[in-house]
């Protein structure tokens, strides 16, 4: 039985899964390269609790409990003993490789390893693991509080108790699972990231503006947010990371990065965080960058 869960990476995707675990019962172990990154995404937490209990969606005996729930841990060592750890640390197939080589040797027999990629190979990951039959992908969507969908992808070798296991995890959490298949990108992210890339060629070849192209969809399409204000949530080197695991994966030129992309990225314009990307972010409203 899964109660204690180690969460690698406390950013925007780890922040949000240990925020919805410790809300359904679970303790949370919560760690990360940076420990300023953990007090920050403490707070985080915290704040979009504290959000949910104006909106009367929690009271705060329950909000108060949660965030019991989670425990900042000093690195890696310190989730021997989780029954699940789900890496959530960023999209770059070295990192997670390197953060799954450390874990194996720690973690206890009979623990499962998750991981939150939105496009590398769970097979490949797997391999690095130690315990590729304990392992799978387990890919939430952002934001995690919020978004009702996780996509749940077995490797070759992940064994049907270990998929019922985490699948157990992800109904109790309230979330619809989807099963998807060992393909770069997977569903959700097969679909959507090519759009928004072909949005950023619509922009790099003059067609719109970044404006006219989000009303265009918001608009035309009835997409709650325009495809490029949309990269500016994701990140934009998460997209472009996954554009460039999809064209590499699938060797076909219809998923070639759009330069104005891979431009962006190269002069650290990754979108929110870090106040501009596509809008700059930096006044009182997000104004067009082009």
């Amino acid at each position: 039985m899964i109660q204690t869960i180690g969460i690698i990476g406390a950013g925007q995707m780890g922040n949000g899964i240990a925020h919805v675990l410790a809300l359904s019962d679970y303790d949370v172990l919560l760690t990360d390269a940076s420990n300023a990154q953990v007090q920050k995404a403490l707070k985080t937490i915290k704040a979009n609790m504290a959000r949910q209990t104006e909106r009367g969606r929690l009271d705060e005996a329950t909000m108060t409990a949660a965030l019991a729930r989670i425990k900042p841990v000093a690195g890696i060592p310190e989730l021997a003993d989780a029954d699940l750890v789900i890496e959530a640390a960023t999209e770059d197939e070295d990192v997670k490789r390197q953060i799954l080589a450390d874990l194996a040797p720690v973690l206890k027999p009979e623990g499962l390893i998750a991981t939150n990629t939105s496009s590398i190979s769970i097979t490949r990951l797997a391999a690095a693991s130690e315990r590729p039959e304990k392992f799978m992908g387990m890919h939430f969507m952002n934001p995690v509080p919020v978004m009702e969908l996780v996509e749940l992808i077995r490797g070759i070798a992940t064994d049907e108790e270990t998929f019922s296991a985490v699948r157990e995890v992800v109904v109790k959490v309230g979330k619809t699972p989807a099963n998807a298949e060992d393909f770069p990108a997977f569903i959700v992210n097969r679909i959507l990231m090519p759009m928004v890339n072909e949005a950023v060629y619509t922009l790099y070849e003059g067609v719109g503006t970044v404006e006219g192209i989000d009303s265009a969809m918001r608009l035309g399409a009835n997409h709650r947010m325009g495809p490029l204000e949309l990269a500016d949530f994701v990140g934009l080197d998460t997209c472009l990371a996954i554009m460039q695991v999809l064209y590499e994966g699938l060797a076909d030129s219809k998923y070639r990065p759009c330069p104005l992309l891979v431009k962006y990225v190269e002069a650290g314009w990754l979108g929110r965080k870090s106040d501009r990307g596509f809008y700059d972010y930096r006044g009182e409203k997000p104004v067009p960058t082009r």
